[in-house]
């Protein structure tokens, strides 16, 4: 028989690992760590990273180094051109209105310099722009908002959009009060499309594009302008002028504090109107 050691003696029992807990939710159990802090984390925790998961702190600090996406020009990122289909929308509901109630629409929404001085009716500046006076009419204008709108939204954004539109029809009225008889009315988006029009040259030029086309369109419609009889050539000249100068301000705009400057300048373009407008209103007050 052959003789064996001794057996060592048995060890003492060994505690068991801890199971590690969430950080924010004590009573959940995790294996998983941030790849981050490295502190544990739930699956409620969980954000997924390029690599593992992070916590929600460490997802926000990241974050915060980011910068937020902006357009060519400073305006928020715009995927659908939602305030171009809202004023088409407008345009053809008002148009639908006028054709059920015969001139009453019109009448009321028109711009009509005697009624804006008389009578203060100074929303007739901007709500001119909703009314169109003929089935051609509206279809021309609606046709160039749906063609150049979406592009000029996406370069500005929203905002700054929709004031290059509303200050390019106010441009047009404002024109208007001062060489239109004080009872000739006048209707439709025009003035407001022809800024458009100005605005998106002012673009390409900044861009360095080829501008060819948007100066023969804007070419041509100024000539039907004072060709066809019945036209507003006061509206039209008026967005023009208004739309491509605000477009230009905004467009050009210094980099640094970019949106104080645009700011500034869509102010600035709404006051010397609202003053060309008093100071028209005046003088027709002062000699009735």
């Amino acid at each position: 028989m052959t003789s064996q050691p001794p057996s060592p003696p048995p060890h003492p029992e060994q505690p068991a690992e801890a199971v590690p807990t969430c950080y924010r939710h004590p009573d959940k159990e995790t294996w998983v760590r941030c790849q981050r802090c490295e502190r544990p984390i739930c699956p409620d925790c969980m954000r997924d990273a390029a690599v593992g998961f992070q916590c929600p702190e460490c997802v926000a600090d990241g974050n915060k180094g980011l910068r937020q996406a902006r357009s060519t020009f400073g305006g928020s990122v715009v995927r659908t051109p939602i305030v171009t289909y809202t004023i088409l929308v407008i345009n053809v509901l008002v148009f639908a209105a006028q054709y059920l109630t015969g001139e009453r629409v019109t009448a009321e929404l028109a711009m009509w310099p005697g009624r804006v001085a008389v009578f203060d009716e100074y929303y007739r500046l901007i709500t001119a722009a909703f009314v169109h006076g003929g089935l051609f009419h509206i279809l021309f204008n609606c046709w160039a908002l749906y063609v150049v709108g979406p592009y000029l939204e996406r370069a500005f954004g929203h905002v700054r959009y929709i004031a290059i539109y509303l200050v390019s029809a106010l441009g047009g009225s404002a024109l208007s009060m001062w060489v239109d008889s004080l009872n000739q009315t006048t209707v439709g988006a025009s003035g407001a499309i022809f800024g458009l029009f100005g605005a998106v040259f002012v673009v390409g030029r900044k861009l360095n594009l080829d501008v060819r086309g948007i100066a023969a369109l804007i070419a041509i419609n100024l000539a039907i302008t004072f060709i066809v009889p019945g036209i507003s050539w006061t509206g039209h000249i008026g967005g023009l002028i208004t739309g491509s100068a605000l477009a230009g301000a905004l467009a050009y705009a210094p980099k640094s504090n970019r949106t104080l400057w645009q700011v500034l300048a869509i102010a600035g373009a709404l006051a010397v109107l609202a003053v060309l407008v008093m100071v028209k209103v005046s003088a027709i007050m002062s000699t009735g």
